[in-house]
């Protein structure tokens, strides 16, 4: 009874949202159609705009915003309105202003250590100019941390949730999704005995990734356990400007401040495969343990912040790492999001691995939904002589985005890239791994909501163990996948290409 009350308060929420965009969508569309017929001039004018705006999205190279040209084209008013809505890049809003500062205030506690990226230039000549982009960037390189790599969701919630009771200082969670069921109870009992133990507890979530959870019920408990809760951007605010569309959807788990978890699993049992929704669920992640994990804290402290809308604390050297392990290579936690635009670290970091490979790159990924550019950089490095392979779902879970994925594989594979899909069932993990020298291990899927739209986290490694973990799991994982050859894909169905054709113009808001 308790679950049917809940599930209704979601679905009311989220038809509530879905009712006011509809209804603005229809109102730009009847504003439209009034101006056509009734102020010719006010419509012309209008017109003239939106030639305008379209002249100055065609200079611009992203394929999102050329996504909006079409639009603009196609129905030259409403495409107006329809861009100045929910097609804009806000770098400017309330919420990406408070982000940018807390940046800036975060920067004030990273360690400057010159030596670190000294050593690094001698072993790694190469791949040393992604760590000097990422640092750039605000992002530091640090040493003295223990790396370890988990192939699969079960295995990684059985390591946190042991972690998380051992907790004696603080206990901070970060997650996109969060569902009622075996794995949530696991790590709910243990939040609430070190809550009672009077240790800082906090939950940040997603409001839209957490629909179904977040109702007055959850909120209450957790409140009354002692468990701070912040929620990021709550769907029902600024409908008017879509920003519900700009999510948070890092995964990060920090205890103590001197371990901490990143990589593509949230709290809910598929990720553990203790039910199945597509299948087996093929998932990844991180552990660190050091100096490193300062890196994945500022993260989530950042998005703390904005999402509480004030100054939590003016001193974060208390959530600092106390230990130092044995240096198991390098580590450079980062994160991304649409207040870096028109930067986007996340894209980039993807970028120079793929150019900078040398004998092979490796990628995984729910999602191919990639533009021009990133397919031009795989076919050129493909062409090469490198070793290009990328991973995707054989069983998906949105039925439209896998239609633009099969539609990406032909010019792939017509130069030289390799894909397979995941027999098994959903493939989710996030990982791309280089030369048997580096990797990046975290939420970013290869499409345009994780390099414009979504708030997203990684860590780019070098040297550590858990590069060549990443790298014979693809191997075993690849001996579960099916590769896809051209003939294949060019004697898929007719109308199977047309829909391919259709959905791929509006690849950028799928």
């Amino acid at each position: 009874m308790e679950a049917l009350k809940n599930n209704s308060q979601a679905i009311v929420r989220a038809l509530t949202v879905a009712v006011a965009v509809v209804l603005q969508a229809i109102t730009m569309v009847l504003v439209g159609r009034y101006l056509h017929e009734y102020a010719s001039w006010a419509y012309v004018l209008l017109e003239i705009i939106s030639f305008l705006l379209v002249f100055g999205l065609i200079n611009d190279q992203e394929s999102y915003r050329q996504f909006w040209c079409v639009i603009v084209l196609v129905f030259p008013v409403t495409g107006l309105f329809l861009y100045y809505m929910w097609g804009q890049r806000r770098r400017n809003s309330k919420t990406h202003i408070l982000i940018r500062e807390t940046e800036a205030k975060m920067r004030q506690y990273v360690p400057h250590q010159p030596e670190v990226m000294e050593e690094l230039q001698e072993l790694h000549p190469y791949k040393v100019q992604i760590v000097r982009f990422l640092g750039s960037e605000g992002f530091n390189m640090y040493r003295h941390t223990d790396v370890k790599y988990f192939p699969l969701g079960e295995e990684m919630l059985d390591a946190m949730i042991e972690d998380l009771k051992k907790a004696e200082k603080c206990i901070f969670l970060e997650y996109f999704i969060i569902s009622d069921g075996v794995i949530w109870k696991r790590v709910k009992e243990v939040l609430i005995e070190k809550a009672k133990a009077g240790i800082d507890i906090r939950l940040l979530i997603d409001d839209f990734g957490c629909l179904g959870i977040n109702t007055a019920e959850f909120r209450d408990e957790l409140v009354k356990s002692g468990i701070r809760l912040a929620v990021f951007a709550p769907i029902h605010k600024n409908v008017d400007r879509l920003s519900f569309n700009y999510r948070n959807h890092q995964k990060i788990t920090i205890v103590d401040g001197n371990i901490g978890y990143c990589g593509g699993i949230n709290l809910a049992d598929e990720y553990a495969n203790i039910i199945q929704r597509f299948g087996h669920w093929k998932d990844t992640a991180l552990r660190l343990e050091g100096e490193g994990v300062w890196g994945l804290t500022s993260i989530f402290l950042e998005m703390w912040e904005v999402a509480m809308g004030y100054e939590i604390t003016t001193d974060y050297t208390v959530y600092m790492p106390t230990v130092k392990m044995p240096s198991d290579g390098f580590v450079q936690p980062f994160c991304d999001g649409p207040a870096n635009n028109p930067n986007n670290p996340a894209e980039d970091v993807y970028t120079h691995l793929i150019n900078k490979a040398r004998d092979y790159v490796y990628i995984t990924t729910p999602y191919l939904v990639i533009d021009r550019k990133m397919t031009e950089d795989l076919c050129r490095t493909a062409r090469s002589g490198v070793d290009v392979k990328i991973i995707v779902p054989h069983i998906y879970d949105k039925w439209y985005v896998y239609m633009v994925n099969v539609a990406n594989y032909g010019p792939l594979i017509a130069n030289g890239v390799h894909v397979y899909e995941y027999m098994p069932g959903f493939i989710h993990s996030k990982t791309v791994v280089c030369d048997d020298e580096c990797a990046v291990c975290g939420t970013i899927n290869m499409d345009y909501r994780s390099f414009y739209l979504h708030y997203e986290c990684g860590v780019f490694t070098c040297e550590s163990s858990a590069v060549a973990d990443i790298r014979d799991d693809i191997h075993e994982t690849l001996k579960q996948c099916q590769e896809i050859y051209l003939d294949e894909w060019q004697s898929r169905p007719w109308y199977e290409k047309i829909i391919q054709w259709v959905l791929r113009l509006f690849a950028p808001v799928l």
